[in-house]
């Protein structure tokens, strides 16, 4: 029985680059033509990139695309009978819709309009487009092929309607973001749909970081038994290869070993800066570095995202900075062979307390002159950063940015939150996770107690529960929305609770000055969770 070989473009499109965008395409056609591919699927919006947000809302851009796609259709041509699915923008009788085009000889012999309008978490495709109402099934080297898009696979409707209208195999294109667990949850949710309609399944995701978002890749490919016969790495771009036979049967291909979760979150903020880096064209990163585990992390995912070279660390030490801090950061950048600098800051801070000294006259030393400190290093990197081009990474992480835990204008200044979405319990487990790869980060930053060092002896819980009761709170409330009934219930104390229920609402304004940052939860600060700064409710 003849078979045919289906390629799956794992590309990592950049957002507006139509012609750059085309080129990828057009690349992976040419690779998988070479290798005796007959059709090739590409991502969702994959000429624009996803998502395009409000540009959307511009005639310039819908313009743009719609070219783009002509002149791409044409240059397909020179693989003859070869059929390339592409991902675009397009203007309907019923409006703007999320479109997949069957490209063929010159020609768009097919389309689909997505009907699954996700408006939930980080998604508001609704803002933008029309829902489509029609199946779309074409015929490829005797293989009917249904085609749906992303968020119809998580339905059953659209998969439904290609089956009744004949479809053998189902295609589904994806721009699917990446949350810690998500590639086992996409393939249990495809594998109870096919169950129920009991075709096989392509699923082609995009790769790379935008904003906040990353796509981890990860394609893969289901038989009718739900079985997975081939997948894909995740976080990086590839070419994949299925074959199907004339009854549109799948045979099993090659297949990745998944990774651990701390893999999988590394990987992702790895990508994450890389992409952002280097997307925005900037020349390299700035990363204040204080002796503690949290600026440990985000310097080593930095150089392997970019390079050593791309990387400079500064630390910035205080009266109070212990002799540890500073022994344990000149080793770090050692280990990481960063450019490494030292800049005292207990001048500025003095000049800066004698200013406010008849201000403050009568007054009591407090968090004042501990954020003094804080913005003293803060304005030092942002200096840099003007002088240099270069990005400033801070070093927050969500335990601290849930409570407030972190200064305005000081360790929060910078241009990207590498570990915003990344729990202080995860980062020790990410930073054991790079050191099992090679041992950069010295072992006493992960054993000794956290502190900012803007006091004598100050540690991170003499003003927060132990990380452990901290995390389990914020991850409940805040990405499972449970109740504080519902936590007292699960072995919180109802003093924990309250407090940092009571911290969370409290510092929403200081998130909503945050720079942006990785997303690796169901539920990060940042375009999936909006609530309001000007509140009286407290549950």
């Amino acid at each position: 029985m003849s078979s045919q070989k289906i390629a799956l473009a794992q590309i990592n499109p950049l957002l507006g680059d139509l012609r750059g965008n085309a080129k990828l395409i057009t690349q992976s056609a040419s690779e998988a033509f070479s290798q005796g591919a007959k059709l090739v699927l590409t991502p969702e919006l994959s000429l624009t990139g996803y998502p395009p947000e409000d540009l959307l809302l511009r005639p310039a851009f819908i313009e743009a695309a719609e070219r783009e796609l002509m002149l791409l259709t044409q240059e397909l041509a020179q693989f003859p009978d070869l059929t390339v699915i592409v991902g675009h923008p397009q203007k309907t009788l019923l409006g703007l819709q999320n479109y997949a085009s069957v490209l063929r000889n010159g020609k768009i012999i097919a389309g689909y309009a997505k009907q699954e309008l996700p408006n939930h978490e980080v998604f508001d495709e609704v803002r933008y487009f029309v829902p489509g109402n029609e199946p779309c099934v074409f015929e490829c080297g005797g293989i009917e092929f249904g085609l749906i898009l992303c968020e119809d696979a998580w339905h059953l409707k659209a998969a439904r309607q290609s089956h009744d209208a004949g479809a053998q195999v189902l295609l589904v294109p994806n721009a699917s973001p990446y949350h810690l667990k998500k590639e086992s949850l996409r393939i249990e949710v495809l594998r109870e749909h096919i169950a129920i309609t009991k075709i096989p399944l392509i699923y082609v995701n995009a790769v790379g970081g935008q904003d906040e978002l990353v796509f981890d890749g990860g394609s893969f490919a289901l038989n009718a038994q739900g079985e997975v016969v081939m997948s894909m790495p995740q976080f990086e771009t590839a070419l994949g290869f299925v074959e199907a036979n004339a009854l549109g049967e799948l045979t099993k291909g090659s297949l990745v070993a998944p990774s651990s979760i701390e893999a999988q979150a590394y990987q992702a903020l790895v990508l994450g800066v890389r992409d952002y880096v280097q997307k925005n064209r900037f020349p390299g990163v700035i990363i204040g570095l204080s002796g503690g585990v949290d600026s440990a992390l985000v310097l080593a995912i930095a150089v392997d995202a970019l390079g050593a070279d791309k990387v400079r660390a500064v630390m910035m030490a205080s009266r109070y900075t212990a002799d540890i801090s500073w022994i344990d950061a000149q080793e770090l950048a050692k280990n990481l062979q960063v450019q490494y600098d030292e800049i005292p800051i207990s001048e500025p801070v003095d000049a800066l307390e004698k200013a406010l000294a008849e201000q403050f006259k009568g007054l009591k030393v407090d968090a004042t002159e501990e954020n003094i400190q804080a913005r003293v290093r803060g304005t030092l990197l942002m200096a840099l950063s003007n002088k240099t081009g270069r990005l400033v990474l801070t070093t927050g992480n969500k335990s601290e940015m849930a409570v407030g835990y972190c200064t305005l204008y000081g360790d929060m200044a910078g241009g990207f939150a590498v570990i915003k979405d990344i729990a202080k319990t995860l980062v020790y487990r990410l930073c054991a996770y790079r050191n099992s790869i090679a041992p950069v980060i010295p072992e006493r930053i992960l054993t000794r107690a956290p502190s900012a060092e803007l006091r004598p002896d100050q540690t991170d819980q003499d003003s927060l529960p132990s990380y452990e009761v901290l995390d389990g709170i914020v991850e409940r409330y805040m990405e499972q929305n449970q109740s504080i009934e519902q936590m007292i219930a699960a072995g919180f104390d109802p003093e924990s609770v309250e407090k940092v229920t009571r911290l969370i609402k409290l510092n929403e304004y200081k998130r909503r000055q945050a720079p942006p940052g990785v997303r690796v939860t169901t539920r990060a600060f940042g375009r999936d969770w909006r609530y309001p700064i000007t509140s009286q409710f407290r549950a």
